[in-house]
């Protein structure tokens, strides 16, 4: 039988979208629902004097009113306990929510809170991280030293999380270094905007509640739900209908209780759907406003000696899931490159700012990119080609990275080679304004725990049931074919049961990258169950042993015996009436590989790169010297995702990723004036259209790990973001003879390079 791993498969939930049948949490209907609304602070720093809902308390059609004095009194966080429900005492940010009231139509809901009158004492914002960091600075938590946090988190006033990375001695590198180059680069706050904006119902039974959320991640968000309302989780169901995309910004736990609390006062479901503009100002997951700070040292012959860097992160008003950034960003400063020596510390900063947090591969392509052009720019300064110096610099077998982790593949300079070839680097048939830009990266895979459960039914069909989360990758959908690959059936013969949280095992969500390298594993133990206890009932009704049986076709059959074969549905239909045929799986995952902290602090965990993969972008870009206008026509992208088990799915995750990140690159960033956001709304956050995509040439090399996902799989959603805005940021610099060192590199910001450079202006 032909092995189903590396075929192309069209996924299982495709009909039911694109012909309109699949339903979303903004569709559920139920007798009787009442419609939510928040209350906002609509200003970045005040102290709440006085709160007072009568008025909207007394409205017509309002069934509840709720602020943080009918909520327990609970802080909340995964990394530092900073937050309540809603504004206790102080807001910290223009969307923190007040109050929250539901209605029997949206109308009654949103009148009611405009009739909740709030008195505040207005404090002075603090916005940027340098000042936040000095001891002269007000805090944006007073009270911070007693908030609890996760063991081995550091902190300091206004910095809810530092770390540092040690490496050798980085003084005496830069004793060995011919050039010594020292830069800045800074990133503006960007937004995941899925399509599908932030949609919450719930509905009590008794002192049980359920929820359907648009979460990525139901288990943390049915967690968020117990603590802060202070009942057991076995009270809390949460089921995510189909998600119209996350992109990491439905990570972590949201507005799940706000509505769970109006529906249990109001004793009907409850059901909010965000506006636009509400999934830009109270969503609190955006990717981090940061400044990067690079000093490497290069011997002429182009061989980095060492690296100073600095990172800080502008987290906004709460720490929430932004220590994953804090970490990965720490890790991505030294790039995939042989550094011998390495001092690095990154700061996660508060601010009176949105909240922020895990968006899809959290500190990699802003740090990517600012890493990338600073090696162009080394490059640059010992007369080597960016190719070749990177070529001298990349890591390979048996190299070691800035925490001591052993590197077992040379994938890097696969990569690198081949995307040169692809897109005939250094670019001879180039038009006027067009440059190539090149970047590599690398990115890991994340280990968690994940649990499924895999049955036969009496006809021979099977059943998927996982607690992992369908974010629009693909990824459960691709667990038939692990299921089948093992029971020797065919993919389109399993259904899938998932995103609820009675009927799944525990897992991690859809973030991370992590579906398929964690719950694959588990899905191929339970089908292994499942595949024993087959195979041990096929040997009693063929009268064979059981080392003799092969599954193939969908059939039980005697090695090197056609003939001698059962059905698998004949085998399953016996079953019903003897041992049923289920499994289950837990998939243990595996651990990091050996590395040394040995001078390094606050580390929690990302301290080392499990079955890391590598890449390489080459983007062809065109500036228009009049405008300051980037167009991208064409972006080479190579990855190394160890085995490749459907390259349909990993093909369209890399397209995926390189377009949204031309956005990132040339378009998005949120524009503050002090605390409040001017662009909230896609009139002026402007996104990559169809229009405006380019050719996208993709190649997936293979390096199976042992130590790593199902038959040797690596993690594919997140690195192909990582890399493009770093290929585009070296190729504007390259076509426009200045670089731009502020992302994104927008119109404006390249046509005053520009004319700065010409002395245009002052």
């Amino acid at each position: 039988m032909t092995s189903l791993i590396g075929q192309k498969f069209v996924r299982g939930d495709g009909l039911e979208k694109v012909t309109g049948q699949a339903r979303y949490t903004a569709d559920l209907a139920f007798t009787g629902l009442l419609h939510a609304k928040f209350l906002y602070a609509q200003r970045a720093h005040a102290r709440i004097v006085d709160i007072d809902t009568t008025a909207a308390r007394a409205m017509r059609g309002v069934h509840a009113v709720v602020t943080q004095a009918d909520a327990p009194m609970v802080r909340y966080g995964m990394f530092v306990k900073d937050r309540t429900l809603f504004a206790h005492e102080v807001v910290r940010f223009e969307g923190e929510i007040v109050a929250a009231v539901a209605a029997e139509t949206p109308e009654q809901a949103e009148a009611a809170c405009a009739a909740i009158r709030v008195v505040y004492e207005d404090l002075d914002p603090i916005l940027d991280v340098e000042e936040a960091l000095r001891s002269s600075s007000p805090l944006v938590h007073p009270d911070w030293k007693s908030y609890q946090t996760q063991n081995g988190v550091e902190r300091g006033p206004n910095d809810c999380g530092h770390m540092t990375s040690v490496k050798g001695d980085v003084e005496a590198g830069f004793a060995e270094a011919d050039h010594i180059l020292t830069e800045t680069y800074q990133s503006d706050m960007a937004h995941a905007v899925p399509i599908e904006p932030h949609a919450v119902v719930a509905q009590w039974q008794g002192d049980k509640v359920t929820i359907w959320s648009t979460s990525q991640v139901p288990f943390p968000a049915r967690a968020g739900v117990a603590e802060t309302l202070q009942i057991p989780q076995s009270n809390v169901r949460l089921v995510v209908p189909h998600l119209g995309g996350g992109f990491g910004g439905k990570c972590d736990f949201h507005f799940e209780a706000h509505v769970a609390l109006l529906a249990r006062q109001a004793r009907r479901p409850v059901r909010l759907v965000f506006t636009r503009r509400e999934e830009f100002v109270a969503t609190d997951k955006v990717r981090h406003a940061s400044k990067i700070e690079l000093t490497t040292g290069v011997k002429a012959d182009g061989t980095i000696t060492a690296r100073r860097a600095r990172i800080l992160l502008n987290s906004g008003a709460y720490c929430g899931d932004a220590l994953f950034t804090t970490e990965i960003g720490l890790m991505m400063v030294a790039g995939p490159y042989r550094v011998p020596n390495v001092h690095a510390e990154v700061h996660t900063v508060y601010t009176n700012r949105t909240p922020a947090g895990s968006v899809r591969a959290p500190g990699g392509p802003e740090t990517c990119w600012a890493v990338e052009q600073h090696t162009d720019e080394l490059a640059r300064r010992v007369g080597l080609d960016p190719l070749e110096f990177r070529r001298r610099n990349l890591v390979q077998a048996g190299d070691t990275g800035q925490t001591g982790q052993r590197f077992i593949s040379s994938s890097a300079k696969e990569c690198l080679e081949r995307a040169a070839e692809i897109a005939g680097w250094p670019g001879k048939d180039l038009a006027p304004g067009e440059a190539l830009g090149i970047a590599v990266g690398w990115w890991f895979s994340l280990p968690a725990s994940s649990g499924a459960y895999v049955k036969l039914n009496a006809d021979g069909t099977g059943t998927i049931v996982t607690g992992a989360q369908e974010n629009g990758s693909g990824s459960v959908m691709g667990l038939a074919t692990l299921a089948a690959e093992e029971l020797g059936m065919r993919p389109d013969q399993f259904s899938i049961v998932y995103q609820d949280t009675e009927s799944g095992p525990f897992d991690l969500g859809s973030a991370g990258s992590q579906t398929t390298f964690n719950n694959g594993r588990a899905v191929i133990e339970a089908a292994g169950e499942v595949r024993t206890k087959l195979l041990r009932k096929a040997a009693e009704m063929l009268e064979a042993a059981e080392e003799d049986l092969e599954l193939v076709d969908g059939a039980a059959r005697v090695r090197g015996v056609p003939s001698k074969a059962l059905p698998i549905a004949s085998v399953a239909a016996a079953s019903q009436t003897s041992s049923l045929l289920i499994g289950s799986g837990s998939g243990n995952p595996p651990s990091l590989p050996e590395h040394d902290l040995s001078g390094c602090g606050g580390r929690l965990g990302y301290s080392a790169f499990l079955a890391p993969s590598f890449f390489c972008h080459i983007a062809r870009v065109r500036v228009d010297e009049e405008t300051g206008t980037v167009s991208v026509p064409e972006v080479t992208a190579v990855h190394e995702f160890g085995r490749v088990l459907n390259p349909l799915g990993a093909q369209g995750q890399v397209e995926g990723g390189v377009i949204q990140s031309i956005g990132m690159a040339v378009l998005e960033g949120s524009q503050y004036d002090g605390g409040r956001q001017l662009n909230p709304g896609l009139l002026g956050y402007k996104l990559i259209t169809a229009a405006d995509a380019p050719r996208v040439n993709v190649e997936l090399l293979e390096d199976p790990v042992d130590h790593g996902g199902p038959h040797g799989a690596k993690a594919v959603g997140e690195p192909p973001i990582v890399g493009t805005a770093a290929a585009i940021g070296n190729a504007v610099a390259a076509a426009a003879g200045t670089r731009i060192r502020a992302l994104p590199m927008t119109a404006e910001r390249v046509w005053t390079a520009l004319h700065e450079q010409e002395g245009e202006l002052a």
